[in-house]
């Protein structure tokens, strides 16, 4: 009996702290405030390349949630940033590429590879595809992703300028979308401590 009320116990405690971590989640903006800790500044610099990150849960029939905030940032600033290319780089298939066009980017405008499925892969495709290619070159990614990918482009020599796409910026301004916000921010700051043990970042 002792050994049983022990574990009811525990898990009474173990329930109630994922209870208030719940709630603190979803009433409070903790979470807004640590994608803005990743994130850094968000502002709209202008360039010559884009470089535009697809995110991993893409395939090839469509685009995920973070790959179509990314991709309305990206149409925005062909628009209004003076751009000459976009490099989009991710593994999962043509889907970012195809709204890109849809919303008015020219295809020729347009260099891609689906060969990486990492953002470190992210980084050393992109290098191969930006030979040649002179000027600004920005980085476009989701907001809780950027720590991670400027630094690892960065790593590899590669000089880049953040511009940041709301993801889960967006997510949090509605209290349905915080937990699988808090979710997503726990996910990154697992791979940035598996980054920074590798020395990639």
């Amino acid at each position: 009996m002792t050994v049983l009320h022990t574990a009811v116990r525990s898990l009474v405690r173990l329930l109630a702290v994922i209870g208030l971590l719940t709630v603190l989640v979803i009433t409070t903006p903790i979470v807004s405030w640590w994608a803005l800790v990743y994130s850094g500044p968000i502002e709209q610099p202008k360039g010559d390349v884009l470089i535009l990150l697809s995110a991993a849960a893409d395939d090839e029939g469509g685009i995920s949630y973070s790959s179509y905030w990314r991709a309305r940032q990206a149409v925005l600033a062909w628009q209004t940033g003076g751009f000459k290319k976009i490099v989009v780089s991710g593994g999962g298939g043509p889907g970012i590429m195809n709204f890109l066009i849809a919303e008015g980017v020219p295809r020729e405008a347009i260099v891609a590879e689906w060969r990486s499925t990492s953002t470190r892969e992210n980084a050393l495709e992109t290098a191969r595809l930006l030979q040649g290619m002179p000027g600004k070159r920005v980085l476009l990614t989701s907001d809780f992703h950027m720590f991670r990918a400027i630094r690892v482009f960065r790593k590899l020599g590669i000089d880049v300028t953040p511009m940041v796409a709301a993801d889960v910026l967006h997510a949090t301004e509605h209290w349905n979308g915080r937990f699988q916000a808090f979710q997503t921010m726990v996910v990154e700051s697992a791979k940035i401590a598996d980054y920074g043990v590798r020395g990639w970042i």
